[in-house]
Parts: C-alpha cells; structure tokens; sequence
C-alpha cells in the first residue's frame, strides 16, 4: 500500500513540477522572446518584426520532429545562429534578416525551458503555414 501511495505522490509531483516549469518558460518567452515572435496568428503581416513562434515551430519539427533534437537545435541557434544552420525559407531571412544572437538575453536553461515548451505547444492543431491555405 505505501508503495502505491509513493507511486501516486511522486507522479502528482512530476506532473506538478511539469505544469510549473511550462508555466515559467511561458513567462520567459514573454519577457524575452515575444516583442520579435508573437504567439497568436498574425492578422496584419506588415507590422512583424519576426515571424510568428507558431510557424517558426512548424518548421522546425518538420526538421526535427523528435523533440529532444529540436530543443537542442533551438538551444544552439537562438545563441549563434548563421545562415547555414537556419531551417525558415529563404524569404524569411530575406524579409526579416538573420536572427540576432541571443547570448546575453537568454541563458541555456531558461532557453532549453523556453524551446520545450515551444515544441510542446506550438503550432496549434489547426494553423496552415503561409501558402497552405487551399491544400
């Protein structure tokens, strides 16, 4: 019987902890990454200084969709990004340049934190990436 109980308190911990840890990356991403990369759909493209963090995810599950290898890949090019590592269309740099590095402003484990809970939450079940509305 202590067993299960253990079991039980050591899993509502986890889950706890879980939930704790994906509130604060969100709070770190607002604090450090949503003035360039918005969280919702942008209705008026002109204005964005970045794009969105929904569409930056897609493509980067599309590259990595094992989540371990995304965060890690996050982690690296958010510090020292280069035109080389970028996975975003070419159009994408074009319009918005290279994303500067952000060492500094971020430290790795508020930015592996911050890339986890992108991964986990992004983009939403029904976003259609730029040019797939009618596929």
């Amino acid at each position: 019987m202590k067993t299960i109980q253990k079991a039980l308190l050591i899993g509502t911990l986890g889950l706890a902890t879980s939930l704790f840890a994906s509130a604060d990356a969100e709070k770190i991403f607002d604090a450090k990454c949503a003035a360039c990369h918005i969280k919702t759909m942008p209705t008026d493209r002109a204005n964005m200084i970045a794009p969105a963090v929904m569409g930056v995810t897609r493509h980067i599950k599309m590259a990595y969709p094992n989540k371990e290898d995304a965060v890690n890949f996050m982690v690296d090019y958010v510090q020292n990004p280069t035109k080389n590592k970028a996975i975003c269309m070419p159009q994408k740099i074009s319009k918005f340049g290279l994303m500067p590095s952000q060492k500094g402003n971020i430290t790795p484990k508020e930015l592996r934190e911050v890339s986890e809970w992108m991964f986990d939450n992004f983009p939403p079940a029904n976003f259609r990436g730029r040019g797939m509305q009618n596929h």
